[in-house]
């Protein structure tokens, strides 16, 4: 499947990259920086807590911090007022795309303290890629410039943990189900916290020929913290 998806796209189009800079390895940046936006009126600029940032680089360091106030229990939960909802009902320019688990514990816009218009997120069990889920990421990258991809695994994730005992104990699993622990089979191993480590970073690799910026990272279902691995 991996010669698959980097068939469909090795190049997207260049009005929807951001840049070339690497992306740091710590990300955690204090404070949110924002940059442009499409202004609310012509010849004016929207107010600051209406804009999003604009790199790659910003768009970590948005999330970070955010995540660091949901850690510490200092949620501001920005972007949800009525305000907000009217800047970006004619229009949106979310900073990030997170592909992420379905897992009810895992909600991004709360994770990463965000609101309204900030994030495209794709939940599929385990964050498991098919061509329709590739194509949903590659929307926001393509169509609206969106400069960030961030893929999110997290501890005890039901999916990877059913998977491993099902090719483990040699069984199909009924209905669809199965579908995701072929998606799986190539990460296994009996330890679960490194399968879902692993299917995290193998994501990453598939989606790096494709995208410009895309970060792996690691939700702690106990601390509420983000960590990034790759």
């Amino acid at each position: 499947m991996r010669d698959e998806l980097i068939s469909r796209r090795r190049v997207l189009v260049g009005g929807a990259l951001v840049g070339g800079a690497a992306l740091s390895g710590a990300g955690f940046v204090g404070g949110v920086a924002f940059g442009r936006a499409v202004p609310a009126v012509p010849e004016r600029r929207a107010p600051r807590e209406l804009r999003e940032p604009v790199s790659a680089e910003r768009a970590w360091a948005a999330l970070s911090a955010g995540n660091r106030r949901w850690m510490a229990g200092r949620a501001r939960h920005p972007h949800q007022d009525p305000s907000r909802r009217r800047y970006v009902a004619t229009r949106q320019h979310p900073y990030a795309v997170v592909l992420s688990c379905i897992d009810s514990r895992v909600p991004p816009e709360v994770v990463f303290d965000v609101g309204v218009g900030d994030l495209l997120v794709v939940r599929t069990a385990a964050h498991t890629l098919d061509p329709l889920v590739l194509g949903a990421v590659e929307y926001g990258p393509e169509e609206l410039g969106v400069p960030l991809v961030v893929v999110l695994g997290h501890q005890r994730c039901g999916a990877v943990t059913a998977a491993a005992h099902a090719i483990r104990d040699r069984v199909t699993l009924p209905g669809d189900l199965q579908r995701i622990v072929e998606a799986l089979r190539g990460v296994y191993t009996p330890d679960i916290e490194r399968m879902i480590a692993a299917h995290t970073r193998d994501t990453v690799a598939r989606l790096r020929p494709l995208l410009p910026h895309v970060v792996g990272a690691r939700y702690d279902l106990d601390s509420g913290g983000v960590t990034r691995l790759v």
